[in-house]
Formats: structure tokens, sequence, C-alpha cells
């Protein structure tokens, strides 16, 4: 018998319709046809969703669970996401809000290869918080990216990664601005004496990625960001698996179409399929999910797994230096804040504030 795992909907439709509804999701999710047209026994009876149960929550709004085989997944993070939503995703009163991570799905793609404590130990932060900015904007030429670059890691800061904006453009071409921002925070950290990291974005197809990755590796780069909804998860999948040097930090960008719950796809699916940081839009920010789901976001990115490392929850978006201590009491010492805008409004004292906003979360916990 084929193994099963378990997917939970929310789903909004009459009382009337909901089991319909429910089947209907368990037959898109698996075979995508009618089922009287189905000749194959083990098909009907090992590979077709079952409907696992059906919850009502409020008036007109239900919870659905449906199993679906295992072996439907293979070990591809991208039909493992066509499988739990693929064809429902086209339906606007379905939502995805949990999945059960099966053991099968645990050794085929095994989580983190860094994680929060690799992710501390390359900047040698002991069990605190990490700190991050963003070089912005998109536009500059290289060398004014690199000047931005040295002054942020002046302040001696973890992590200094691109803006997800940065990809190949004509004004910065990776191939250019990776080496001469790598350059620029080296040398910054010659003199600091901290091992800030530069952390480029990846774009274009797998091809191209390969070859940003090869040089980010020569210019002596262990850490990357790349945007799962825009790259591919069975990219990220890949990056995880093929470059296990390298650790991912995982951009949010596309994840806010509201039909997967993101405590689900950043604290659990994100985590599984290889990312060790993840980014996410935090609450009383510019975009910002609410407290409650930042909370669980963090908890399911932490928690504690034998097959699989923790993912670091990052905060972002319209984060200020005077929230620090409040976002340090909410989400504890596990945790990398990244302050970009910001940081940048301070111009020439770039480095100074900088060193402040460090210096507050080194010493929050001492």
């Amino acid at each position: 018998m084929s193994a099963r795992f378990h997917t939970t909907y929310h789903v909004t439709c009459p009382a009337s319709e909901i089991e319909a509804r429910a089947r209907g999701i368990a037959v898109e999710q698996s075979v995508e046809m009618p089922l009287a047209a189905i000749e194959d026994e083990r098909v009907m009876a090992e590979i077709v969703g079952q409907v696992a149960g059906i919850r009502e929550l409020t008036p007109g709004a239900f919870e659905v669970r449906v199993a679906l085989a295992v072996e439907t997944v293979g070990e591809d993070a991208g039909q493992m996401l066509n499988m739990i939503l693929g064809n429902s995703s086209m339906h606007a009163c379905v939502s995805l809000v949990d999945v059960e991570i099966a053991p099968e799905f645990e050794a085929a793609f095994g989580g983190p290869r860094h994680g929060i404590e690799g992710l501390r130990a390359r900047v040698g932060a002991g069990a605190r918080p990490l700190t991050c900015t963003a070089i912005k904007p998109q536009g500059m030429p290289v060398d004014r990216l690199a000047k931005l670059a040295h002054k942020l890691a002046l302040g001696g800061l973890d992590y200094i990664k691109d803006d997800h904006s940065h990809a190949d453009q004509a004004f910065s071409p990776f191939m250019q601005r990776v080496p001469a921002i790598a350059a620029a925070v080296r040398q910054a950290a010659a003199v600091t004496g901290h091992p800030t990291r530069y952390v480029p974005m990846l774009c274009g197809d797998w091809g191209r990625m390969q070859a940003q990755l090869r040089l980010a590796r020569e210019e002596g780069i262990d850490t990357v960001m790349m945007a799962p909804m825009l790259s591919g998860v069975a990219t990220l999948q890949a990056i995880a698996r093929e470059w296990p040097d390298m650790a991912i930090l995982a951009h949010p960008s596309m994840t806010g179409g509201g039909q997967i719950a993101p405590e689900l796809l950043f604290g659990k699916l994100f985590r599984l399929w290889g990312a060790d940081a993840l980014i996410f839009a935090n609450y009383g920010g510019r975009f910002g999910f609410s407290q409650e789901t930042c909370r669980r976001l963090s908890e399911l990115a932490l928690a504690p797994n034998p097959r699989q490392r923790a993912a670091v929850p990052t905060p972002a978006g319209g984060m200020e230096l005077a929230r620090v201590p409040e976002l340090l009491d909410f989400f504890g010492r596990d945790v990398m804040l990244l302050i970009g805008g910001s940081l940048l409004l301070a111009r020439e004292r770039i480095p100074e504030e900088g060193a402040v906003f460090h210096r507050a979360v080194v010493e929050y916990f001492a």
C-alpha cells in the first residue's frame, strides 16, 4: 500500500457544496481527471487523493484534509509544490494551510545544510542574534555599489546582501558587481576585524546561476541569496544539494499571493527544501504579517528536528533601529534582524549607524 501524507486546506463555499469541493481538491491534486475514466486498480487505490476530513470553521468556511500519495512527489521540490497546491491554486476559494512532512520528504530534501548554527559560526556569533542589511538601490554603477558596501561593512555587521532587485542589469552586471563588492567587504572586514559576509543575489536560469555560484566561490563567498518563488523551489533544492558549501538566504518576493499560509511556506517548506535563512515581511513594517503569523513562522523554522537543521528567521521590510529591543524581545536570540533602508538614511554616517545597530543586537542578551 502506498504511503500517504496529509495536506490541509481552507475552503470557502456554501455548506451544501463542501463535500463536492473537497472531493474535487483530492482529485485535482492527484490525477486531475474523471475517476470513472480510470481503469487501473492500483491508481484508484493508491494514487487518487482521498478526503481525510472536513471541519466547519465558521459559516461558509471549512478545513479540508486530503491524503495524497508520497510517491507522486518523487524527490523534486517543484513536483511537491505541484502536488500540494498546483491545480487548486487556480481556485480562488482554496488556500493551503498545512502539509505533513513525511519522513520520506525529509530524507529526499534534507533541509538546511548550514542553518542558524552554521550562519552564526561563519561570523563568530556564538549564540547571539545575527545582523543583516541590504545594498540599495538598483541603478547605481558597480563602483558606487562597492563603496556603499564598504561603508556598510565598516559598521561590523554580520551579513550584507544584495537587494533582490540586483540581477544582471547593464548598469551593474553580476560578473563585475560581485567581485567588486566582495573585495570592498573584505577590505572593510580587515579594518573592523569582524568577518562580515557579502551575500550576492542569484538570478537567471540554472545555467547562469551555476556560473554565478562558481564566481562566488572563486571570490571566497560562502553565502548566497535567491528567491524560490521567482527562480523555482526546485532551484532552491538544487543549490542546497549541488553546492552544499553555500548557505542560502531565501528572499520572499512573490510569496504574497495568499494561497499558501506564510508560516507553512517559510517555516516548513522553504526550510525542508534547503533554505538556511528565511527572509519574511515582519509585523509592523511596510508589508507585514500579523504578530501571530510571525511567531508561528519563527517557531516552525526553529522547531527541533533530529533530521533537519533549524533555519534562521529573518524579519525584514521597513525595520528601524529603534525597534531592535522590541524585536529581540519578540523573537528572542534565534533570529537575524535585517535593517536596510533605515541605515541608508544615515548617508555619510552609515558606518556609525551600522555599528550602533550591530552593537544593540550583540549587547542585548549579554
